[in-house]
């Protein structure tokens, strides 16, 4: 069964989600303060939306980045998680693309 958009994710979901055990999910809450999932009675972790995508950047800054612990503490501290931003005009192109795409899903469903 998959849980709706936004539905809070209990640790062995998240785990499952970014193919890593469920104890490398609790060492880097102690490494990053930011990453806070409620916890309920028997300490029955809960992680919100933010917290799950917060995850993903914090494996995809150690696993593909190739960050250090203390480089994506910094990266996630500096607010950028260590890549350039996409300049605006690619981000105009990008989206120009989209809308021909969109339109042409839209004849296409339409016919």
């Amino acid at each position: 069964m998959k849980k709706a958009e936004g539905a809070f994710l209990t640790i062995s979901e998240l785990a499952d989600d970014l193919a890593v055990p469920q104890h490398i999910l609790r060492y880097w809450e102690s490494r990053f303060p930011q990453l806070r999932p409620l916890q309920r009675s028997g300490n029955r972790r809960y992680y919100r939306p933010e917290d799950v995508v917060l995850a993903r950047r914090i494996h995809h800054l150690l696993t593909v980045e190739g960050f250090t612990v203390k480089g994506a503490q910094k990266a996630l501290a500096a607010g950028n998680d260590g890549v350039d931003p996409v300049p605006s005009a690619v981000n105009q192109n990008i989206l120009a693309r989209l809308e021909i795409v969109r339109a042409d899903l839209a004849r296409a469903l339409g016919e």
